[in-house]
């Protein structure tokens, strides 16, 4: 089992992005953790191996990426996977058939249509709240529930949970909360602080930062669940190539310093279009008009780079998105590149229409990943895509 080494906790964030989990390679001094590029190893004797037996089952490079992962999160143990939604299938498949569980109902689409269509058809029940009230989730327990599956803030809609709230009434009525922190980071928001026992990231985002590979990440306080998240890690697959773990651990060693600026510029465009007249409305945590702004300076210590913006229709949504020539049409997020995407048509295509209505993810809804790219430029970019559209 994966657990993160007791010192790498006793120093900073950015220290622990840079070296945690890792030491220079034993056999050469190579201050970076190899790629060991195997699916097995070699065996002494019968029973008798250097702790790796089948590259499925454990890799160093993965080792040293699910360590960094989980101090960087504060948790006790660490698991990685090819995906995102590997991820979150792996946590769903902690639960049986029967069991319930509670999810915000602005959550990534993937995330509702794996739960809807695959994990219902398996005897799993689900009932999507709005978790920005404490009281909708109190509301929505029964005597079957058995996790709590948010995320803040979620994606497209930048709504807030209250996590400290959340997990006092997890521990309440003894359900696991799990957190899906791949918006804000552990650089802005660490939920096992606040009371969450499970964490989910898609790495593809942020963590990694450079559009270059897919992965996702589970990290535990709990032992139990942990052995258990193993045994599902190993026995179902998912798991990522060791080039995609360095490539990852690669990423998080300048995570510090891109979420600032990544912080920076969004903090700085969303003041731009929350001025704008083509725009109808910003959503954005940081701004001081977002209804959970004082919730999000409690619970983070950044808002990071999603942003999010209605323009009124479809058409001039679509304008805006094909109109742009620094913010790239594509789906994903967290990349050093500025990315710009439409929900509805995109990522969140698979959520039943009235359902993304109700929430305000409307055709008009345009969602941006902000960069690190100049600001100046971006907002020039901006400008003229939204001048062009009417």
């Amino acid at each position: 089992m994966t657990r993160v080494l007791p010192e790498d906790l006793d120093h900073g964030f950015a220290t622990r992005a840079v070296h945690a989990g890792q030491r220079p390679d034993e056999a050469t001094g190579a201050i970076m953790t190899p790629v060991y590029q195997t699916s097995t190893y070699v065996q002494t004797g019968l029973g008798e191996h250097k702790g790796f037996e089948y590259a499925r089952t454990r890799n160093p490079t993965r080792d040293a990426l699910e360590r960094n992962l989980a101090a960087l999160e504060g948790a006790s143990h660490g698991f990685a996977f090819a995906s995102g939604l590997a991820a979150t299938d792996a946590v769903l498949k902690l639960l049986q058939a029967g069991d319930h569980v509670i999810c915000g109902e602005n959550v990534y689409g993937g995330t509702h249509r794996i739960m809807t269509q695959v994990f219902e058809l398996m005897g799993l029940k689900f009932t999507f709240a709005d978790t920005r009230k404490v009281e909708n989730i109190e509301a929505a327990i029964t005597t079957t529930t058995r996790m709590i599956l948010v995320e803040t803030p979620t994606n497209p809609m930048m709504h807030l949970t209250d996590l400290a709230a959340v997990a006092a009434l997890a521990r309440h009525h003894d359900l696991v909360l799990v957190v899906d922190n791949t918006f804000a980071t552990p650089c802005f928001q660490r939920p096992i602080e606040l009371g969450a026992e499970v964490v989910i990231h898609s790495t593809t985002k942020y963590i990694n930062g450079h559009s270059d590979m897919v992965g996702g990440a589970v990290l535990t306080t709990r032992d139990d669940l942990a052995q258990r998240l193993q045994f599902i890690q190993n026995s179902t697959g998912a798991v990522p190539g060791p080039l995609d773990c360095w490539l990852t651990l690669r990423g998080i060693k300048t995570l510090p310093i891109r979420m600032r600026q990544h912080d920076a510029a969004g903090r700085a465009l969303a003041a731009w279009l929350s001025e704008h007249r083509a725009v109808r409305q910003v959503y954005y945590p940081g701004l001081p008009s977002h209804e959970q702004h004082d919730l999000a300076c409690r619970q983070m210590a950044g808002f990071g780079g999603m942003i999010s913006i209605e323009l009124g229709s479809l058409a001039r949504a679509r304008a805006v998105v094909q109109g742009t020539r620094i913010f790239a049409l594509a789906e994903s997020l967290g990349g050093v590149e500025s990315l710009i995407g439409h929900p509805a048509s995109m990522t969140h295509d698979s959520v039943p229409r009235e359902m993304r209505e109700a929430m305000g993810l409307t055709d008009g809804l345009v969602r941006l990943s902000v960069g690190i790219e100049d600001i100046e430029d971006l907002i020039d970019d901006l400008e003229q895509a939204l001048a062009a559209s009417g």
